[in-house]
């Protein structure tokens, strides 16, 4: 018995590897390689020369004393000791960690919202709605910021002739400034993750949903249960998005506060312009920047984190 079992064994075959290119021959494998990577060589050149190489300057330069008429001489840790301990750093991230916090969660709920909404519509309504909302973002936050420029004008803006508060400067008031560059932020934001969530939600398989509501399940349930799940790669990405502009928030500031009153509207970015440009010290510029960039790959982390996808 014994031997018959040791004979079975032997004739039992070898599991042979699958060919390793499938029948390409290995010479075909490096020829398509090569082109490959030669079709990608423009597009990794423009990434190399105009993001890889400029972080590394940037990096560089946070350790010298820097200006507009070139190196000084090499400051060390100096530039970053000074960010830790400059109050207008202080309340620059203090804004900026309040429009992260305001705006992205309210420009994800509500472009959710807009979206779950005008889904389900035909064709045209849908197209109307999609085009109304993404007009903000065709037009550019420049022109954007003009028109609520004069929206928020003390004399002849709409705002206060309709209110009745004509002379009052919304963006002049340290109290309600910031609240307003959150609003504005707010209107030219919502566009493409309402555009995304409308194809996302299209995209949901309708045999689940209603699967569930054969089963009995309420309006929430079904879509906590089945819609939320094969939505939640578009809503990292929008999170993460949404993250980097409100942390980049810039233009807004330049047009309509230039960081005032006395701070109120400062943010990381807008630091980094004003003291390359009006301070004319770039060492120390490059430094607000590095800390900016890691501040959001810290929250662009622990979004891919909480959302457990890779």
């Amino acid at each position: 018995m014994a031997q018959t079992t040791a004979a079975v064994r032997a004739e039992k075959p070898k599991r042979q590897k699958p060919p390793k290119y499938s029948g390409m021959s290995r010479a075909l494998v490096r020829r398509e390689t090569m082109w490959a990577y030669l079709f990608l060589l423009p597009s990794l050149i423009f990434f190399v020369a105009f993001v890889v190489l400029p972080m590394f300057i940037c990096v560089f330069y946070s350790f010298c004393e820097y200006g507009l008429g070139g190196i000084k001489g090499f400051a060390g840790f100096d530039n970053y000791i000074k960010l830790f301990k400059d109050p207008t750093f202080h309340k620059g991230f203090l804004n900026t960690l309040l429009i992260v916090v305001v705006a992205v969660p309210s420009v994800t709920a509500f472009s959710l919202w807009v979206s779950s909404a005008i889904y389900k519509m035909h064709a045209v309504p849908r197209s109307f709605f999609r085009c109304v909302f993404y007009l903000p973002v065709v037009s550019g936050s420049v022109a954007i910021t003009v028109v609520w420029k004069w929206i928020l004008n003390p004399y002849y803006g709409i705002l206060n002739q309709v209110t009745g508060n004509v002379g009052f400067d919304w963006l002049g008031n340290s109290k309600t400034a910031i609240w307003f560059i959150i609003l504005i932020l707010f209107t030219t934001s919502i566009g493409q993750p309402i555009v995304l969530y409308v194809a996302a939600l299209g995209n949901v398989d309708q045999s689940l949903v209603e699967a569930a509501q054969v089963d009995g399940a309420t309006k929430l349930q079904v879509f906590w249960k089945i819609k939320w799940p094969q939505i939640m790669s578009t809503t990292l990405y929008i999170l993460v998005i949404t993250t980097i502009n409100s942390f980049q928030c810039f233009a807004l500031i330049q047009l309509l506060t230039r960081g005032g009153p006395n701070n109120a509207t400062m943010t990381i970015m807008y630091q980094v312009y004003d003291t390359a440009y009006r301070l004319n010290d770039l060492g120390y510029a490059n430094a607000i920047g590095v800390v900016l960039a890691i501040i959001i790959a810290i929250f662009s982390a622990l979004q891919f984190k909480l959302a457990k996808t890779d």
